[in-house]
């Protein structure tokens, strides 16, 4: 097809042009493709191999490097998707953290100090200067029990 070009620049080309239309169209599927193709340019320029030694190549790179991303990435990714949903949620970015008492519980009600501002805090009644645990939110209110 094209004789004067080697074939591990012809992978690289098919790669950039998978990975650019992955650019263009994202969905995290055309990218581990076209790292499957870069891959089997790298191999071309290591071993020569015949045509259908490097399709073969190519159709194990891309099936390895999208289960690397399906079982390996993808599962850390919507972790970090889950952490991030509490982004405008001040309240329950709270939970489970720990906080000092700045106004001592009294009849279930109090302050405690977070980061530079008090927020409400309902829980047993505590003196003031002790650390709580966040355990829920409801509205503004963090609703706290005594730290272990």
């Amino acid at each position: 097809m094209f004789p004067d070009v080697a074939t591990h620049y012809l992978w690289w080309i098919v790669a950039l042009v998978l990975i650019g239309a992955e650019v263009l169209l994202p969905g995290y599927f055309l990218l581990w493709i076209g790292i499957g193709a870069a891959a089997t340019g790298l191999l071309a320029l290591v071993a020569p191999l015949s045509m259908l030694a490097q399709a073969i190549a190519f159709v194990v790179f891309a099936f390895l490097s999208c289960a690397i991303y399906w079982y390996a990435l993808r599962p850390r990714m919507r972790r970090t998707e889950q952490s991030e949903s509490r982004l405008n949620r001040r309240g329950e970015q709270n939970i489970g953290r720990q906080y000092v008492l700045a106004e001592a519980i009294v009849n279930g009600r109090g302050k405690a100090r977070v980061g530079d501002g008090l927020w409400l805090v309902n829980g047993p009644d505590l003196p003031a200067g002790t650390t709580v645990e966040v355990v829920a939110v409801e509205g503004n209110t963090l609703l706290v029990k005594p730290a272990a």
